[in-house]
């Protein structure tokens, strides 16, 4: 709605810049422009004084190849985790296809040799898998996740809740057969540095103590060299191009295989 006004005809967004750039909001910093407050230890993220989040890392099961009977309670079980949530809490599925770190990647595939008869084994069964990795996604990554905020007076009253919902959002995963695990604030500001950096290798150092030895923020550790929103689609992070779409499906039926 800011990049078209009624009609699809008259371009909003200018005006918008103009408005933050006279009232003193427009970002200023690589930094100002990621939009939370504070990033928590135990990976409760305060986004705003009055809106927290906490996110989820799911993985993939085997549906297509499963019985029908299987099917059926995978796909009522996945019903009832949907209408889990409730109009008070914000939910978003994000599926993240990343550039992996190939020699991190080969170093976890590597079987150390031992002090028997089998390291020419060893050896090969490590090769073997090592050309697999070669050939596989094109040195993509795939990772799952799911956010879920809710709006609360204050960080003390958001926490107890939260927790609450993560421990739902788990049991209903693992009614599913999926594994699944509550990300700490760590393990968030991983995942954001990779989305900021796609295009290189700058690996993510960070310590929660390095925030009040340098008085930097969580920010300061994650953020890219420059974000550009020169159009109302297209976009730059670093020297990384990329462009936005919008998907809204709306077909008569769906057919389960969208699982």
């Amino acid at each position: 709605h800011l990049f078209r006004g009624p009609g699809g005809k008259r371009p909003l967004l200018p005006a918008a810049i103009k408005k933050a750039k006279r009232s003193g909001r427009l970002p200023q910093s690589a930094q100002q422009t990621i939009p939370y407050k504070e990033m928590c230890r135990d990976g409760i993220c305060v986004v705003n004084d009055h809106y927290f989040t906490k996110q989820v890392q799911f993985y993939d099961i085997n549906y297509q190849l499963a019985q029908n009977e299987d099917k059926n309670q995978i796909f009522e079980n996945y019903c009832d985790f949907l209408n889990y949530f409730d109009s008070s809490i914000q939910v978003q599925l994000s599926f993240l296809n990343q550039r992996a770190d190939m020699e991190e990647r080969q170093r976890s595939i590597s079987i150390p040799d031992q002090e028997d008869a089998f390291n020419g084994i060893r050896e090969e069964y490590s090769d073997m898998l090592k050309d697999q990795l070669a050939k596989g996604n094109n040195g993509l990554t795939k990772t799952k996740y799911i956010t879920f905020g809710i709006e609360a007076e204050n960080l003390r009253a958001a926490k107890p809740r939260l927790e609450r919902i993560e421990a739902d959002i788990l049991a209903n995963f693992k009614a599913l057969g999926v594994k699944a695990h509550g990300m700490d604030g760590y393990e968030r500001l991983a995942v954001l540095h990779r989305m900021f950096h796609p295009a290189d290798n700058q690996k993510f150092r960070f310590a929660w103590d390095a925030i009040w030895k340098t008085g930097l923020s969580s920010k300061d550790f994650i953020a890219p060299d420059s974000f550009t929103f020169r159009s109302s689609r297209r976009f730059q992070i670093g020297r990384t191009h990329g462009a936005v779409s919008f998907l809204q499906i709306l077909a008569p039926e769906l057919t389960d295989r969208m699982l």
